[in-house]
């Protein structure tokens, strides 16, 4: 039970600190903000957290608390490769309306020269356990090709996912996000489809 209270403290922290950074901005949130917001203490903010930079990193907690959501509403007789279009498009859509662009972009540089963990990359994330499933899902229902490895598959799959969200930061959100998603994804995807599916 204590570890899910932990989990619970913790995340409520990070979904606080990401609801003010998105209303107010980073700059001009503080940390007594973060606190009051979440409904924590001093001594639960510094338990888990340095400061409010190391909430940066925390994003990749926002999308697979996204994904934990989402796993339930996924129909179990689904295609497959939809299901993974369709988990694009929901993340994609909570990031253009709830996830700073600035903020988004710091992450993503912070990520390009971080000596440390590279939360996005870790393979142990609700969001690579959930894709794995679905994949190896797909390959044994016939949908996705079976002569590509699942991790393959995965990895080809998140790396368009953060080239559109990166392209995304570069042009300022001058597009939508969900919008070219939905566009782009099924293309750089559908060589994945097993033959009958291409048809």
């Amino acid at each position: 039970m204590a570890k899910k209270n932990t989990r619970n403290t913790k995340g409520r922290i990070i979904e606080a600190a990401w609801r003010l950074f998105y209303r107010q901005g980073y700059d001009d949130t503080t940390v007594e903000e973060i606190i009051a917001e979440s409904g924590t203490s001093r001594g639960s903010f510094y338990h888990y957290f340095e400061g409010k930079d190391a909430l940066l990193s925390t994003v990749s907690y926002l999308f697979d608390q996204k994904y934990e959501e989402l796993m339930a509403t996924l129909d179990p007789d689904g295609n497959r490769f939809d299901q993974l279009m369709y988990l694009n498009r929901e993340l994609f859509a909570m990031i253009e309306n709830s996830v700073s662009l600035d903020l988004l972009a710091r992450l993503y540089s912070s990520q390009l020269i971080t000596r440390g963990d590279k939360h996005l990359l870790d393979h142990n994330r609700t969001y690579y356990r959930l894709l794995r499933q679905i994949v190896l899902q797909g390959q044994e229902r016939g949908e996705l090709r079976g002569d590509v490895t699942v991790n393959e598959m995965v990895r080809v799959y998140a790396l368009c996912e953060r080239a559109l969200i990166y392209d995304w930061c570069l042009s300022g959100g001058d597009y939508s996000l969900l919008q070219y998603g939905k566009t782009m994804m099924p293309r750089f995807f559908r060589d994945f489809r097993a033959e009958e599916e291409n048809l």
